[in-house]
């Protein structure tokens, strides 16, 4: 399961109105620590897949959201659940500090 992309337009739909937990990692193809983080958030695709929606976010495609959210650095991970921002970890973090995220919004 690869992580699905997240627009300014589909934001609504796939984040605000999912019945799931959604992590969205805010990303930009020129950021290096983006790089680092990316395979880490394709794996956490693959394995929660069907209990957490995991997405990516081009920052400079889709400004309206990453500027509504704040993200002002990147990598920056927005974990929402029921519509509503639950957590935020900036940075290129360890997988385990994602993990523990994602297991407490469950």
């Amino acid at each position: 399961m690869k992580p699905v992309e997240i627009t300014d337009d589909n934001f609504e739909a796939e984040v605000i109105k999912s019945d799931k937990p959604v992590l969205i990692d805010f990303w930009a193809v020129w950021c290096g620590p983006c790089k680092l983080i990316a395979p880490i958030v394709e794996e956490l695709a693959a394995e929660y897949d069907g209990k957490v929606k995991i997405g990516k976010l081009d920052v400079d495609s889709n400004q309206q959201t990453s500027i509504k959210f704040g993200v002002r650095s990147i990598p920056t991970l927005l974990l929402f659940k029921e519509g509503k921002l639950k957590d935020t970890i900036i940075g290129a973090v360890p997988k385990s500090k994602i993990v523990e995220k994602l297991n407490a919004a469950l």
